[in-house]
């Protein structure tokens, strides 16, 4: 039988513990038929083969799973203003005037990335600045950080803000101290007075924006993805996508409670698990976030003794949602930040266990950032996941200031990676893109570098597990990807360098050459 595709010269990193390197592999439709050397793999070339000669160090891994993105969002960014590395706010403007002159009156002009300490004004945008702009567009531009933004006054009249507006809870309206009159700028909470006025996009633009999505995952190696849907609208997308052969990789959707019963209805259809696209696990919130001060602690936050974040549920109101999931047989992917918030979910999670035993059960939680031995024991007890998007933790101690939020001792253990490593606890590895870059080399990195508490440091290899087995054990899917073996799907990710032997630092500047799905060349540079 002859191949119908081969790569050769490679280097290649297949996760396997049987073969753990090869230099030659032989893809016949969707699968791998073949790993080895060279000379093993030419026995597959024919005359219809094509053949691939890898150069230059060239490496091949397996195809990338990302198991936290919300692409709904990240395409509908990817319309918006890009201001990151803007220089001055008069380069802002002249930015947003030429957005304006395109876009139709009344319509709003979004944007961000914007960084005031980049200014040569070195001062935060204003309502003034943007005024200047446009007054017949409502305008509202993100900080990088994603913690503030800036308005203009016509968003600022749609919003009904007005300076005599109180800020909500855990949100700030800034005011000029002279006036009295918001400046334009909104932090944390106070943002949600502004992006719940903004009209949601049409059926077309949701589309579009997360085919665009969809392109710019694959440009990154990332061949899987599990997507978080926030609405039945984008599940429909997802299958919209799939049937126009628009979806050039894998999904796995990570669906909300309450859509539970469309799902319900959705998961009968006998043609739905196609290996492009599966219905997942079901995601509730324990809590909130560490960056507004919601994660649920046991003890106060040590920056405001006033607050110990807040729980979505009681533990009896937590145990009754899981256990009518875990009767109808849904896989559970739970929220939890805070300390108090994973203490509840593991004390459900074993009660549920004990009373109705489930092997395999794969429950998952999501972040799981403030941590400590008993918690770890529990979790390594339980059998349960966790997912890790591993440059929130720079954001965590860099933008929102973990150690001074949380204290030292608690700091300590915030996402201890390589202690859950070496206790034998899976941990999987995604972005949360659009609140961070799309980069699994980029997460790879900072998994290996950070610098805060750099005790929890991990090797490549794990952080390579991260976003390929482990990735893949999380959807039940390392029968057919996360690693590079005979009779696996052929998801493959090509990039420029061995990230085993790139000096650490120099890991998220590893450039991806191709990205292949099932076989077929989603990308190439």
């Amino acid at each position: 039988m002859e191949a119908d595709l081969v790569l050769l010269d490679c280097n290649v990193l297949t996760m396997n513990p049987s073969q753990p390197h090869a230099e030659a592999l032989a893809i016949k439709g969707d699968r791998i038929v073949k790993v080895g050397t060279k000379e093993e793999i030419s026995k597959w070339i024919g005359k219809s083969t094509k053949i691939i000669e890898l150069k230059n160090g060239e490496t091949i891994v397996p195809g990338l799973i990302d198991t936290h993105v919300h692409i709904a969002d990240f395409g509908r960014f990817l319309t918006w203003l890009d201001l990151k590395g803007v220089k001055s706010i008069e380069e802002m403007q002249k930015i947003i005037e030429k957005r304006a002159q395109e876009t139709p009156l009344g319509k709003w002009i979004l944007g961000q990335g914007w960084d005031q300490t980049s200014f040569t004004e070195k001062r935060y945008p204003n309502i003034q600045d943007l005024d200047e702009t446009s007054l017949d567009h409502p305008i509202v531009l993100y900080h990088q950080s994603g913690c503030m933004c800036v308005v203009n006054s016509k968003a600022l009249e749609l919003a009904g803000v007005t300076k005599e507006t109180d800020a909500p809870s855990g949100g700030t309206i800034e005011h000029d101290p002279e006036t009295g009159e918001p400046t334009g700028v909104f932090r944390e909470n106070a943002m949600n007075l502004i992006w719940k006025i903004i009209p949601e996009p049409g059926e077309e633009e949701v589309l579009d924006a997360t085919s665009l999505a969809c392109e710019k995952i694959v440009e990154a190696g990332v061949t899987s993805v599990h997507w978080i849907v926030s609405s039945w609208i984008e599940v429909q997308t997802i299958l919209r996508l799939r049937a126009e052969n628009r979806l050039p990789l894998r999904v796995y959707i990570i669906f909300p409670a309450d859509i539970l019963d469309q799902i319900t209805a959705l998961r009968s259809r006998e043609d739905f698990e196609d290996y492009r696209v599966w219905i997942g696990g079901v995601e509730i919130f324990a809590d909130g976030f560490l960056a507004a001060r919601t994660a649920s602690l046991k003890e106060p936050y040590s920056d405001n003794l006033d607050t110990k974040g807040k729980l979505r549920y009681t533990q009896e109101e937590i145990n009754v949602l899981v256990a009518k999931l875990h009767k109808a047989n849904f896989r559970l992917v739970i929220h939890a930040m805070g300390d108090q918030a994973i203490d509840i979910v593991l004390c459900t999670l074993e009660k549920i266990l004990k009373e109705l035993p489930r092997e395999n059960h794969r429950y998952r939680i999501e972040h799981a950032a403030v941590l400590n031995n008993e918690l770890i024991q529990c979790i390594k007890k339980l059998d349960v996941t966790v997912a890790v998007q591993p440059c929130t933790i720079i954001s965590e101690f860099t933008d929102w200031s973990a150690t001074d939020r949380l204290g030292l001792k608690r700091a300590r253990w915030l996402y201890p990676l390589k202690t859950l490593f070496d206790e034998g606890i899976r941990v999987s590895g995604g972005s949360d893109c659009p609140m961070e870059q799309l980069s699994p080399f980029a997460g790879i990195q900072a998994a290996v570098t950070r610098q805060f508490f750099p005790e929890e440091q991990i090797t490549v290899d794990e952080a390579l597990r991260m976003y390929t087995v482990n990735a893949a054990y999380a959807s039940f899917n390392e029968d057919i990807t996360g690693s590079i073996e005979e009779g696996k799907l052929a998801d493959l990710t090509v990039v420029s360098r061995d990230p085993r032997i790139t000096p650490p630092n120099e890991i998220e500047d590893i450039k991806v050459k191709m990205t292949i799905v099932g076989g077929k060349m989603v990308y190439q540079k």
